[in-house]
C-alpha cells in the first residue's frame, strides 16, 4: 500500500519549487493564514506515489476541492478530462488571467475542468487577488 507521508525535506523541496504558491490557482502562500499542504497529484488511494514527481504545493481550498479527483467534466463540452497536472503540464498552456488579473480562465478542456472543479474563482479568492494586485504582488511572477 502506498504511503502518503511526505518528509520534511521533500515538503521543503516542493514548496521552494513552487515559490510557495499554489500550483493550481496561483495563490500566494506568503499571504495565507495557513501553510499550504503538499498534495499528491495522483492520490495514494489511486496508486499515486510519494515522490517529487507526484507532489504539488496547493492552497487549502484547491487541495480540499480536488481531494482524490483526477478527472472532471469540461464545462464547455461536457467531456470527462484529466485535471491539470503541474508536474507534466505548463500553467500558461491551460490558463490565462482575466484583463484585471482576478479571474483564472481555463483555455483548454483540462483548464476549464480544473477551474470549475477546484473552484478557483470563488469570491474570496477573486477579492484577495484584486487587493494583492493593487499592492503590486499579484499575479505571481
Amino acid at each position: 500500500m502506498p504511503t502518503n507521508f511526505v518528509s520534511i525535506e521533500l515538503r521543503r523541496f516542493v514548496k521552494i519549487r513552487a515559490n510557495n504558491n499554489c500550483e493550481y490557482c496561483q495563490a500566494l502562500g506568503s499571504f495565507s493564514f495557513h501553510p499550504f499542504p503538499v498534495e499528491h497529484i495522483i492520490p495514494t488511494s489511486k496508486g499515486g506515489i510519494t515522490e517529487d514527481s507526484n507532489l504539488a504545493n496547493a492552497c487549502q481550498f484547491c487541495n480540499g476541492s480536488k481531494f482524490d479527483k483526477t478527472t472532471a467534466f469540461d464545462t464547455l463540452t461536457g467531456t470527462l478530462v484529466p485535471l491539470y497536472n503541474p508536474r507534466t503540464q505548463t500553467w500558461d498552456e491551460h490558463f490565462v488571467w482575466s484583463d484585471d488579473f482576478t479571474i483564472v480562465i481555463g483555455i483548454t478542456p483540462t483548464g476549464r475542468a480544473t477551474v470549475n472543479c477546484l473552484k478557483m474563482n470563488r469570491e474570496e479568492a477573486v477579492n484577495l487577488r484584486a487587493a494583492l494586485r493593487d499592492f503590486g504582488v499579484h499575479p505571481p511572477k
